[in-house]
């Protein structure tokens, strides 16, 4: 598997290029957004990403790598406020960590996101379109349309709409979302799902279209 690091920091970066290829991973460095745009390659199969670089913001760079590539991105930061993780998320990104984080929790989640990708890319719905309440849900194509209306969603984003739709009139656990979303039981990523539904809420203008079913789960409206 082949990571694409972005950081300023050098000895981070050095640290964790000889954890990850100790690891089995391939690693290239990028000091700025030009090296990582630069270095992103067809090749490129999880984007390690620092807000902090010295030539353009972390968040924009996340936008310009969504724009271009459907790799997974993982955001990791020192900025600990939940509004920043929300910018995150919202600009693309697939996950996040906070520094200073555990490496082996960091391969955890590269593991994590990876695994879920190859499966979208590999797996897909075939002949799979759901409809309720207004809201058309292509599985096959990955698109949400509202009334409609063409949604722009980020890859989980749409997952977690995928995960709600295939149970029709069934309150979700949240702990079933995160295992077919995240393919992991591994609870911290409970925050990360909050963030993305409020995210699919946003960019729906429906408040209402994922019911939030207090110390269970969620429901997609109409189900």
């Amino acid at each position: 598997m082949s990571v694409l690091i972005v950081e300023d920091d050098d000895r981070l970066m050095d640290a964790l290029r000889a954890y990850l290829r100790k690891s089995g991973y391939a690693t290239t460095g990028a000091s700025d957004a030009a090296q990582a745009m630069e270095s992103l390659g067809a090749d490129t199969e999880v984007v390690l990403l620092d807000l902090g670089l010295p030539d353009m913001d972390g968040i924009e760079l996340c936008r310009l790598i969504r724009q271009r590539s459907g790799v997974p991105i993982i955001i990791a930061t020192a900025r600990s406020q939940v509004q920043e993780r929300i910018r995150g998320l919202r600009a693309g990104a697939d996950d996040f960590v906070v520094k200073p984080y555990n490496v082996l929790e960091l391969v955890a989640r590269i593991e994590a996101v990876t695994r879920r990708w190859r499966t979208a890319v590999a797996e897909p719905d075939h002949d799979q379109v759901i409809t309720l309440s207004g809201v058309r849900i292509d599985l096959a194509s990955r698109q949400l349309a509202i009334d409609g209306e063409s949604v722009d969603l980020t890859r989980t984003e749409f997952d977690i709409v995928a995960a709600l739709a295939r149970y029709p009139g069934v309150v979700v656990p949240r702990e079933r979302i995160i295992r077919e979303v995240w393919q992991t039981d591994w609870h911290a990523y409970s925050r990360s799902l909050e963030v993305h539904v409020g995210s699919i809420r946003r960019k729906t203008g429906r408040v209402d279209v994922i019911e939030t079913v207090r110390g269970v789960g969620y429901r997609i409206v109409g189900s």
